[in-house]
């Protein structure tokens, strides 16, 4: 005779767990859906008293308050943002795997076009690493000549971001008055490398030529030309009624939040946190130089326009210090294994077309090492993390991007907000798609 099967009691903690662990399933399959199924489920679920529903709006993926392509998609009470989600990596361009795949030197070009308001700050920030990696020393002037076009490309971001941001809340005048100034920071790059927006500037060591009398002489008219035009526009928009109830009060984030996301730059410094890469980690010599930090205290819009518009007078003067104290030197460490000789010199003597063939087809080892080098970028800190593997080429890459981190906090700064708070607090956060979704 078959045996009857024993029957399991199940206890109350044990249903308890289970009951748990369904409402988990449940929330987590609800999140792996698009958040436009979601959404509808709500809607169907939620009526106002007045009878209204809740919409689905979605903001991209173009839009004029975004520098490039991005995805996100709200749901909307009227004009309030109830929820939203946004999509990271929406034009991912694998950079990192493509930089993989290139020798050293070929990799500017892709750091590029991260945050391609400031370029040369990710140019200098990648040499830096490699100098690292391979123990290269590298002269005063070199570091000095680093410092002042880092704080230039600064200062093109802050007056994009700016300007831009004025023109998010109706203000037009000021960004068409700046963007001239802009022109001539491009101006300047064109003439030390021949490059405008996408500068591909430098070389392990230093630079590929020395900077010519026109190029220290556009500097100067620069330095001299910019300070009154950038209080005229500060005078325009600080203390403007409208910009200020446009501004103050939204998308703000506290320091605590902030941290926890991992923000950084002008960003976290407009949330009262004094982090700056140039101070805790100095590189390039920048502890030679006074300046100070800009910090803020609401975490807000206004503060974090107000903590960049202060920025760039402290890069006005960290770069008339530079120009001050501009030892004499070259424009290059001596080291031949990795810089590439003079074009000259390749087209009329042996040693330096074999020296030029060893660097380019990578017969010259690397060290096997492991290394993070960050920079302040226009944005926050962005890093290096380079893994090599004694070869040509990076074993691995990877780029610390500040814009990656804030665009996932975005969503939660603007909850609760008005649809004109959103876009702008995304101009304040400066939110670049070539550096979120490189």
């Amino acid at each position: 005779m078959a045996e009857e099967p024993t029957k399991t009691t199940v206890s109350s903690e044990e249903q308890q767990i289970i009951a748990n662990s369904t409402e988990i399933i449940s929330i987590m399959s609800d999140l792996l859906l698009p958040p436009e199924l979601r959404y509808a489920d709500i809607i169907k679920q939620r009526q106002n008293e007045d009878g209204s529903e809740l919409s689905i709006l979605n903001l991209g993926p173009t839009h004029p308050a975004t520098h490039g392509i991005f995805q996100n998609i709200l749901l909307m009470d009227g004009e309030r943002i109830v929820e939203g989600e946004g999509t990271v990596g929406y034009i991912h361009r694998a950079f990192e795997k493509i930089a993989e795949n290139r020798p050293f030197y070929q990799i500017t070009p892709l750091t590029d076009r991260m945050n391609y308001c400031s370029s040369p700050i990710n140019n200098m920030g990648w040499w830096m690493t490699l100098e690292k990696a391979l123990n290269i020393e590298v002269p005063k002037r070199v570091q000095y000549l680093r410092v002042i076009i880092m704080e230039l490309a600064r200062i093109a971001d802050h007056i994009i971001c700016n300007s831009v941001l004025g023109v998010d809340t109706g203000a037009l005048t000021g960004f068409l008055y700046v963007f001239q100034f802009r022109e001539k920071i491009y101006e300047i790059y064109e003439e030390i490398c021949g490059a405008r927006l996408t500068t591909n500037m430098g070389r392990i060591g230093g630079f590929e030529r020395e900077w010519s009398p026109a190029a220290f002489q556009k500097i100067n008219e620069f330095l001299e030309e910019f300070p009154p035009v950038w209080e005229q526009f500060e005078k325009l928009l600080t203390r403007n009624r409208i910009f200020m109830d446009r501004t103050i009060d939204v998308g703000p984030i506290s320091a605590e939040r902030a941290m926890s996301y991992g923000f950084t730059g002008p960003n976290l410094r407009a949330s009262g946190v004094d982090y700056d890469i140039r101070v805790m980690q100095p590189y390039s010599s920048y502890e030679d130089f006074e300046f100070n930090i800009p910090v803020g205290k609401s975490g807000d819009t206004y503060d974090r326009f107000c903590v960049r518009n202060a920025e760039v007078w402290e890069s006005i003067s960290i770069i008339k210090q530079a120009l001050a104290k501009m030892p004499e030197g070259p424009y290059h460490a001596n080291v031949p294994d990795y810089y590439l000789p003079p074009k000259e010199d390749v087209y009329t003597t042996m040693e330096a077309l074999i020296y030029h063939f060893k660097i380019v087809m990578g017969e010259i080892p690397v060290p096997v090492t492991e290394v993070y080098h960050p920079v302040e970028g226009g944005n926050g800190e962005l890093g290096f993390y380079l893994i090599t593997d004694g070869s040509r080429t990076p074993y691995r890459l990877h780029f610390r991007r500040p814009c990656f981190i804030y665009y996932q906090a975005f969503n939660e700064m603007v909850k609760g907000q008005m649809l004109s708070d959103a876009i702008a607090t995304l101009s304040s956060l400066n939110v670049i798609a070539g550096e979120l979704d490189a």
